[in-house]
């Protein structure tokens, strides 16, 4: 025999219903046993319509209204004309005494739970009624059997305790004697001895199934339901989860205890014990495989089967120095909650027994402060208990797998996981069986927690990173199209997923949690709200994503000054602006502080030389143990650009201007030409050497004519340039005579740096140095003589984007 159990979203309304006949009729079996839930939504209906109706509230009719409309429009839709007048004669009938008894809650203006129960029930004993009624008009060989004849409980209404007993003999006994193949039964309904209906709680359609499966000894408990089985995590949270086609009894179980809303918790204990396996099937796509629940099923020994929450928790603490060594404590405590009907989801207690902390619904909390305090009032009177103390707004998250505990390092690799990603854990529990490890964190951290531990676990160490990009100029319009174009690239061979979820510029931002595509970027932006960069971060901040980074592609202080609200926060930051690792040395200082204790990395490669790994190298070098002891560099690939293509037959200024229009300077090019550029420079690479300085201990040698400095426009930049051509003219002569060329030269040593023209001789490093490169050398304790030489292009919008991108990359493998 097969038992088939259908979920409200299931019998819906009557396309999903003539789904269920169609499973049903072709569900081999000699005889079927087929339990229903009320259509879907109407038991929320009930429940709030009773709830108006105790309230005295008159729109409770209406309510009553739309659950009768909803049934009629039911049957008119699924049981031919003919056949129409007895099913809604009967269904009228049940509904009049539905509306008698929301009349007597209206007027005492009370619900009791023994009125609730009878209300709510009628959701799956009309559903029920219906449902057999229509597989009869459709020729299967039916009868409707009430589930309150078979399964009798106690009188704890609204969550019944099974005889299992009566129960199981009333069942064996009627099926044994029943001729028809289907029988269709409603769920979540049952009765006391004394005859009074009761019900089996919130979702108790699943516990009926699974009481009358292990009464039967059943074949096999199939839950049908609007999901392909029990996933890895809940699919609306984590896009990328997956259904697990085989999970053991004790699995499914603590999954489904922890929030996997496709399956009751109480169901599996009656089929367990019968060792009767459970498949979770998808009503609207019935030839998916499920998931397999049965003994010892736990996936070929794989460690975490699932990872699951639950919301709308609350902490409750009783902590004191008179709890500890003093026997009875936890017992009043639990036992106070007890007498409440507390339910505790979570129990830790500090090994000093000071302080017990316990996890509730949110929903008892008010009961629960108020049973305790009046428990310990002696206690807290003479200052040996604290007041219990609250704390909300949380959630439980959980790993599951029944072969964890052979596996060391789970809870290491768990802790670690929410660490990097700024989840705070504020208590943790762990049974000694080690099939479960929960931690309870904030609500609002509850999606980034989920995503980080399935990327952990279960995404064959694909890490998803979430980019925040400002500024989409020359330099960041370049980054989105390389990162357009080594998308599936940088997923396939590095594991690494890029979503660019938020994009601004000085005009526009847009955002988009399942990321912007890069394809239409610009479009997407020219139609964003108004550019605000406060909003920007709160808008980052609000998204809580997992690997979050912002890139800042801007030349901007005030961007520059917000990099410590996004480390505080977890989020990465990764710049090409280098204002802040060239301001305030304290300013700098705290940055990589911040980076430390936040572990969000602060990545600032582009800072010198665009895209060549100076900065990396040189924190290789300083890590390994080295000592810096000079540096010597052409660091500004736009005056390498000038002073490269200048000579005789060129002005000055026409170089100048090429070198703007071809986007080797700054908009504005007396920011590279007065030196400012390569002092910020050689200032960063004299910090990340270890060395604090300040850009105002820096010396400049600029050539530059004083008054081309003190231009307050472009156009009067350039027309000083035009004003000192013979100057120019003079530089560039005296250098050919001595057989050498102009470079534009920073150099660190002995704690002083500083930057200027030199004539740079023949044979020298430097004097080969073409177009728009840079060039470093590192004089190091290990390269004391022959220095270590980075060099390569050094500016340009495609070789920055690509320093950025690597410091992307980096973070992705950090």
């Amino acid at each position: 025999m097969k038992i088939l159990k259908f979920g409200g979203t299931s019998v819906a309304n009557p396309e999903n219903i003539n789904r269920v006949k169609s499973i049903v009729s072709s569900t081999e079996a000699d005889k079927i046993a087929v339990i229903v839930s009320a259509f879907g939504g109407i038991t929320d209906m009930l429940l709030s319509t009773s709830a108006l109706a105790s309230d005295q509230d008159l729109e409770y009719k209406k309510g009553l209204q739309e659950i009768e409309e909803r049934h009629i429009s039911v049957i008119k839709e699924l049981i031919p004309v003919q056949k129409q007048s007895a099913i809604l004669s009967k269904v009228k009938s049940e509904l009049n005494v539905l509306e008698t008894l929301l009349e007597g809650a209206f007027l005492i203006g009370e619900l009791t739970s023994k009125l609730s129960d009878k209300i709510v029930s009628y959701g799956e004993l009309l559903s029920a009624f219906i449902i057999s009624e229509f597989f009869k008009s459709e020729g299967l060989d039916t009868e409707l059997k009430d589930s309150r004849e078979l399964i009798i409980t106690d009188e704890n209404y609204g969550k019944a305790t099974v005889d299992f007993t009566l129960t199981n003999l009333n069942c064996s006994t009627y099926f044994k004697e029943a001729t028809h193949k289907i029988t269709v039964l409603p769920g979540f309904v049952a009765s006391s001895s004394n005859g009074n209906l009761t019900t089996l709680g919130r979702g108790g359609s699943d516990f009926t199934a699974a009481i009358i499966a292990a009464a039967l000894d059943a074949e096999v408990l199939e839950i049908w339901t609007d999901v392909s089985g029990m996933f890895t995590a809940n699919p609306k949270l984590v896009k990328q989860a997956k259904c697990v086609e085989h999970i053991s009894y004790e699995e499914a179980m603590e999954l489904s205890h922890f929030g996997a809303k496709v399956l009751y918790p109480p169901t599996i204990q009656p089929v367990l014990n019968k060792e009767i396996p459970i498949l979770i099937k998808n009503t609207f796509s019935p030839g998916d495989p499920g998931t397999h629940i049965a003994k010892n099923h736990n996936g070929n020994g794989k460690t975490v089967r699932g990872i699951s929450h639950v919301g709308g928790i609350s902490l409750l603490s009783l902590e004191g120095p008179g709890m500890i060594g003093i026997p009875g404590i936890s017992k009043r405590f639990f036992e106070t909650l007890s007498l409440e009907n507390i339910s505790v989801v979570l129990i830790t207690q500090a090994s000093s027994e000071h302080s017990i902390c316990v996890g509730i619904s949110e929903e008892d909390v008010d009961k629960a402060v108020v049973a305790v305090n009046q428990a310990f009032a002696y206690e807290i009177s003479t200052n040996k208990i604290q007041p219990v103390i609250v704390e909300q707004d949380l959630a439980i998250i959980a790993l599951v797998g029944d072969n964890m505990k052979s596996h060391q390092g789970l809870s290491g690799k768990m802790f670690s996981t929410l660490g990097k990603n700024n989840v705070n854990i504020r208590a943790i529990a762990q049974g000694a069986s080690e099939r479960n490890i929960s931690a309870v964190i904030a609500k609002t951290d509850v999606k980034k927690a989920l995503n980080s531990l399935h990327e952990r676990f279960f995404e064959e160490n694909v890490k998803q990173l979430n980019l925040f990009v400002m500024g989409v100029g020359n330099v960041g319009s370049k980054f989105l199209g390389q990162i357009q174009q080594q998308k599936k690239y940088l997923k396939k061979e590095l594991k690494l997923n890029l979503r660019v979820v938020g994009i601004s510029n000085s005009r526009t931002m847009t955002f988009d949690e399942n990321g912007i595509d890069l394809a239409n970027w610009e479009s997407a932006l020219s139609n964003g709200e108004k550019a605000d960069k406060a909003l920007f971060f709160e808008k980052v901040k609000s998204l809580n994503f997992r690997n979050s980074v912002f890139v800042d592609n801007t030349a901007s202080d005030q961007v520059a000054q917000s990099y410590p609200s996004y480390l505080k926060n977890s989020i990465s930051v990764v710049t090409c602006n280098k204002i802040a690792c060239s301001s305030d040395y304290g300013y700098y200082k705290n940055l990589k502080q911040l980076a430390k204790q936040y572990n969000a990395p602060f990545l600032f490669e582009t800072n010198v030389g665009a895209g060549l790994p100076i900065i990396d190298t040189l924190k290789h070098l300083i890590a390994s143990g080295d000592k810096v002891n000079k540096i010597q560099a052409v660091l500004s690939g736009s005056l390498n650009f000038v002073f490269n293509n200048f000579n005789d037959s060129v002005t000055f200024h026409d170089i100048v201007k090429q070198a703007q229009e071809e986007g080797y300077t700054e908009p504005d090019p007396t920011i590279d030409l007065s030196g400012i550029d390569v002092m910020r420079k050689i200032l960063i690479l004299a910090r990340e050497s270890g060395n604090e300085l300040d850009i105002d201990q820096i010396e400049n040698e600029s050539f530059l004519p004083k008054e081309s400095l003190e231009t307050d426009s472009n156009e009067a930049f350039f027309k000083s340039l035009v004003k000192y051509e013979s100057d120019f003219q003079k530089m560039y002569k005296v250098a050919t005579d001595a057989n050498s060329k102009l470079k534009y030269v920073a150099q660190f040593e002995n704690g002083k740096a500083k930057v200027g023209l030199q004539q740079i001789p023949k044979g020298h490093d430097f004097y080969n140095l073409e177009g728009s490169d840079n060039i470093v050398l590192f004089y190091t304790e290990r390269y004391p003589n022959q220095p270590m030489i980075i060099k390569g292009a050094g500016a340009g919008a495609d070789v920055t984007a690509s320093g950025i991108f690597a410091d992307i990359i980096r973070i992705g493998n950090f």
